[in-house]
Parts: C-alpha cells; structure tokens; sequence
C-alpha cells in the first residue's frame, strides 16, 4: 500500500507564545524531528503544511526530500492544512492509496507506531473488508495520528473551518481500527508542557 505521511504545521501555536515548530528537543527542531522521523518510515510522499511564520520554518526543511506545501489559508483552520496536504500528496504521488496525519507536537509518535497503523490498515478479518481508517486512542478517545485511506479522501477535502479529521472519523465506526497509544496524552501546547516534557524525559 502506498501511503503518504503529512505532517500538519501551518498554526500560529498562540497558546505556545512561540512557533512551537521551532522548539527544541534534543538538539532538533520539532519540525525537523517529525519530518526525520517520517522519513526513517516507508512512507512516500512526506508532506509538510506550513502557514504561520513559515518563512523561518520552512529553513528547517531544507534539503531534506520533502514536499512542502504553503497554506496561505490556515487562519481558516485545521480542514485548510487538511485539504492542502492531500492536495500535496497527489501532486506528488497521483498512486497514493493512504494518508497518515501527524502534528509536530506529540514527541512520542514513532517510526514503530507508524508501521503498525500501516500493518492494521491491511488487515483483513475472514468475512470482512480491511479497515478504511486507522486511529489512535489515547486518554478514551480516538485522534491523530490517523491513517486515512484514499476511498475518504473526498470526504476530507468537503472539510471546513476548523473541523479536523475527527468529523471524518466519528461518521465511520465501523470502518474504523483501533491502535492504543497512551503516550498520545503528551501534546506540546503550553510552554509549560514543553518544559514538563522536557524535565521529566532528561532531555534537553
């Protein structure tokens, strides 16, 4: 299966006070760490959406065999990201049979947790159909990372405003496969959970 990676970037992280993509761990940019990681994944393409402060994020991405899409939109939400990182995929893959949505900030996401979101999406049970999404759960509810396949796409694309993937997600339980992912509770949306993250991980 051709599956593709986009990784969301565009906010303007107003509860960070900074653009958090640019926040350090381990010596490395979040943005840097997300796109590196997905790139160590067998996903093709890997798609960033920038928007806000893009012009000093997108420094971070340089030489690094990404497609990089500009959302001069993203004031209008989380469906304008959405839309442009599909929009992305196929203009680089027009064969791209999945999409995987990350964000930069939830540190715990991993090459492993996306091999097994993508080996869910392929399984088939006797009798039934593989699963047309893939969601983690996290905290009783289910979130990004999330895998859509391409049979969704349409319905991702009739997003608005700052309706996310999850409207997509709720319209279809019975398609949908389930990973636990407890560490998904670790979202960087505060200084302060940057600076607990980084204090209780020992990592600088």
């Amino acid at each position: 299966m051709k599956v593709s990676i986009i990784i969301l970037a565009a906010g303007e992280a107003s509860r960070m006070g900074v653009p958090k993509q640019l926040l350090h761990i381990e010596g490395k940019s979040l943005i840097k760490r997300m796109a590196e990681m997905a790139m160590d994944t067998p996903c093709y393409p890997i798609v960033v959406v920038l928007g806000a402060n893009r012009s000093i994020i997108r420094k971070e991405l340089d030489r690094m065999p990404v497609t990089v899409i500009d959302n001069t939109m993203w004031e209008k939400g989380m469906s304008s990201s959405i839309k442009m990182g599909l929009v992305g995929a196929y203009m680089t893959l027009k064969e791209v049979e999945a999409a995987i949505f990350l964000t930069v900030d939830m540190p715990m996401v991993s090459v492993d947790l996306i091999q097994q979101m993508i080996q869910k999406a392929e399984e088939t049970k006797e009798g039934e159909e593989a699963p047309l999404i893939v969601a983690c759960k996290y905290e009783n509810q289910l979130g990004i990372p999330v895998l859509f396949k391409r049979e969704l796409f349409n319905e991702l694309l009739e997003l608005t405003g700052d309706n996310g993937a999850k409207k997509v997600l709720k319209a279809h339980p019975d398609k949908t496969a389930v990973i636990d992912f407890p560490q998904g509770k670790i979202d960087l949306d505060t200084m302060d959970e940057f600076r607990k993250f980084i204090s209780n991980y020992n990592l600088n």
